[in-house]
């Protein structure tokens, strides 16, 4: 059975309503016509069976089944409680991990992000510096703040070089250093941190330890709490080991759910993924262990309308993720304001989400209008959601009634007058279309801490529904940053070759790894509306100069001896250089570990600029629309050998490969390095076009940066500050605008 057989059908929807009965002078779940009796499937994947499919009968729609969620859904619940109990004895369940002081903050660490380090709001390129309180304050404003951050400077630009996972947090601004000094930043705000391990990265540099030995070393060192394990569906028991060794224990959080419910033991997190059927599902891990924080994950999401209600109804956490590898998929007004009204109740009542008794489907009584309970000894917490499209008003809940007990319609944030019968409390509310509801009964004597605050937030939240914000979907805005023309000349200057005019069908397709092929993808040139994976120009070029070859470490150094240039930010700065020279013997390699800003400064010097990515491929391809600078097909011969080592040997010398050469004459276009070409900008990211692929090319895994030596593709950089950006794969040409003569 998969876990698709234990989920109801798309469209399927709860059963028949309960009836008032006189007699009983309570709601009674109507006649059942086939005489089904209730069987509990077997447990697996995600999500708990829902309750016994029932027909439609004698609402008959051919074809249509429904969920008679009230007729059995005391024996499903019971059905479902022996089954933990059984599951948690053939587990040898121990739930020490769940009892640990320095652990306890997971249980409400309900809205957590991943962070790409390249967003423009955490880091101010221009500045140089970290901006954390700028980034915090945008998501409160927007949704209502997060809990917990997973820093992402690793994938997708891993593997360009051979710098591994571990050297690229010593890259960030600052290096380690500048990492604790964010760490702290964060827990200044309350905003736990969270590092990523990669059990995929063998293929570059090795560090010289194991992972978990590696991963949680530095956590350690910067006081990051938690480690998430991209790809894990489980982070390994080694870990926890490694990681209370450092004195500093985290708490481990795999990137899916975990495929053996056991591993829960120490894996106080992990990511989950939701239902889209009418019939909401009921995770399975928050099941078994009720202080098992699930955030779920649904990066490419654009209406998240499921998403929410799913972690309402489950009392779970949220992976509010909007910068998906420099992609931004922002949440929409709607979303943001959802995320931020069900995250202030779970963050208030978080004692109660975490409810060993809690009880999902509890009985509701309007059709498609699903609820769960979370009680405790003094008060008892319903989140409600409404799965109709359409509203639905008047009595929602009908509980049974306590002398002395009050109630709340905590949504909208006013005191309920039920109405009382026959021992029960019949509580009335309404519920937006595809909306929410939340009720608190308090027992008598009862008290919450700064409630009447509270109540008064949430009545001010809710004069604003949610139906009346836009949940619109649409790409942020990109643009190409400006590249400033040289003075024209006739001649082409020494070292460089003549581009003629002529038209160009300007054909380029990005190899981002993930993305599909999404509005939003890749980048936007200043012809197209947004920004897309696949884009076709007809272009009538203007004639420049290019250089033959890449720029080399003799010619840098003319420049640095002629300027007296040296960068503010000289991490990585010519790396590979020994005492401010090239070494011996590598005068005619292409420089490289040259950010494109440190490029940028030479080409200015040298009275040239950038090329812009269509006049790269101009050069590289000519008109006939080749896949190659030599034709089509490959040629071993007209590129240096590709490299698979786990440490990156040098460029090959500039020319050595004339098989090479573009119909215009220009060589090492693909293969050696990769050169700089565009650098393209929204309001969150920066990236650079990359143009030609490298030599090196690491294996073992396909996250690493993909190489794009055909000539109709190029690779997305993401750009964050030099000390990150620069690599040893990277170089650049120039190019001089010329005169139409």
């Amino acid at each position: 059975m998969t876990t698709k057989d234990m989920e109801p059908p798309e469209g399927q929807t709860q059963g028949r309503l309960n009836k008032r009965s006189p007699e009983a002078g309570r709601f009674t779940p109507a006649p059942n016509p086939q005489g089904a009796e209730y069987v509990q499937p077997h447990v697996l994947g995600h999500h708990l069976p829902t309750p016994e499919k029932t027909p439609a009968w004698p609402f008959h729609t051919v074809g249509t089944w429904m969920v008679d969620i009230d007729k059995n859904i005391e024996a499903w619940r019971q059905g479902m409680k022996v089954w933990r109990h059984e599951h948690l004895i053939r587990m040898g369940y121990n739930d020490a991990e769940y009892r640990r002081e320095d652990l306890l903050w997971s249980q409400s660490n309900f809205i957590h992000t991943q962070m790409m380090v390249e967003d423009r709001y955490f880091y101010d390129p221009v500045a140089g510096k970290y901006t954390i309180d700028r980034y915090l304050d945008d998501l409160i404003a927007r949704y209502g703040g997060i809990d917990s951050v997973l820093l992402w400077y690793i994938y997708p630009n891993i593997g360009i070089d051979d710098r591994n996972q571990i050297d690229l947090a010593s890259d960030l601004p600052g290096g380690i250093e500048g990492l604790k000094t964010v760490v702290a930043d964060f827990h200044r705000r309350g905003v736990r941190v969270f590092l990523p391990t990669m059990p995929w990265d063998n293929g570059t540099r090795d560090v010289g330890m194991q992972d978990w030995e590696a991963i949680t070393k530095l956590a350690a060192e910067v006081k990051a709490d938690g480690i998430n394990g991209d790809t894990y569906y489980a982070v390994p028991h080694a870990y926890r080991e490694a990681s209370d060794a450092t004195g500093h224990p985290v708490v481990l959080q795999p990137e899916t759910t975990p495929i053996a419910d056991d591993h829960i033991m120490w894996n106080n997190q992990s990511w989950g993924k939701l239902t889209r059927t009418q019939v909401p599902g009921v995770a399975k891990l928050k099941w078994i262990e009720p202080r098992h924080m699930v955030n779920v994950e649904n990066r490419w999401g654009r209406d998240r309308t499921d998403d929410l209600q799913y972690i309402f109804f489950n009392g779970i956490g949220y992976v509010a993720w909007e910068n998906v590898w420099g992609i931004w998929n922002q949440l929409t007004p709607r979303a943001g304001e959802t995320l931020r009204r069900i995250s202030k109740i779970e963050r208030k009542f978080s004692p109660l989400m975490v409810s060993q008794d809690w009880e999902p489907y509890a009985a509701t009584l309007q059709f498609s209008v699903f609820a769960t309970a979370f009680p405790s000894d003094k008060m008892t917490l319903w989140t409600v959601i409404n799965r109709n499209e359409y509203e639905v008003a008047g009595d929602q809940l009908a509980v049974p009634h306590r002398a002395g007990r009050r109630y709340y319609d905590i949504w909208n944030g006013v005191e309920l007058s039920p109405r009382l019968e026959n021992d029960e409390a019949i509580l009335n509310m309404p519920l937006e279309s595809k909306g929410f509801g939340c009720i608190l009964a308090l027992e008598d004597g009862a008290a919450v801490d700064k409630f009447e605050e509270f109540l008064g937030e949430m009545k001010a939240l809710a004069k604003v529904p949610l139906q009346s914000l836009s949940n619109v979907w649409k790409a942020i805005p990109q643009q190409i940053v400006p590249i400033e023309a040289t003075k024209a000349v006739a001649a082409p200057p020494a070292g460089m070759v003549r581009i003629p005019a002529g038209q160009f069908d300007f054909r380029v397709n990005g190899i981002e790894i993930e993305g599909y092929t999404w509005d939003g993808v890749d980048f936007q040139y200043p012809w197209e509306t947004s920004a897309r994976r696949n884009h076709l120009h007809r272009m009538a070029m203007k004639p420049f100069h290019m250089d033959r070859n890449l720029v080399t470490n003799a010619d840098y150094l003319e420049f640095v001896e002629g300027s007296g240039y040296y960068p503010l930010d000289d991490h990585n700065y010519l790396r590979d250089w020994q005492d401010g020279m090239p070494r011996p013997g590598w005068e005619n390699k292409p420089v490289t570990w040259i950010g494109i800003e440190d490029a940028r400064v030479y080409a200015a010097w040298a009275g040239k600029r950038l090329p812009h990515e269509w006049e790269w491929q101009y050069a590289a391809q000519g008109i006939d629309g080749r896949l190659f600078p030599w034709g089509n097909d490959w040629n071993a011969d007209a590129v240096p050998a590709i490299d698979r080592g786990r440490n990156m040997q040098p460029p090959s010398d500039v020319g050595a490969h004339p098989a090479g050469a573009s119909p215009f004459g220009v060589l090492d276009l693909v293969g050696n390095v990769w050169q700089w070409t565009d650098e393209f900008m929204d309001d969150h990211t920066r990236a650079a076009a990359l143009r030609g692929g490298c030599s090196y090319n690491p294996t073992t895994s396909h996250w690493y940066f993909p190489q794009a030596y055909q000539l109709d593709q190029h690779g997305k950089y993401l750009l964050m500050a030099p000390s990150k950006d620069r690599s040893g794969k990277l170089g650049f040409r120039c190019v001089v605008d010329a005169t139409d003569g």
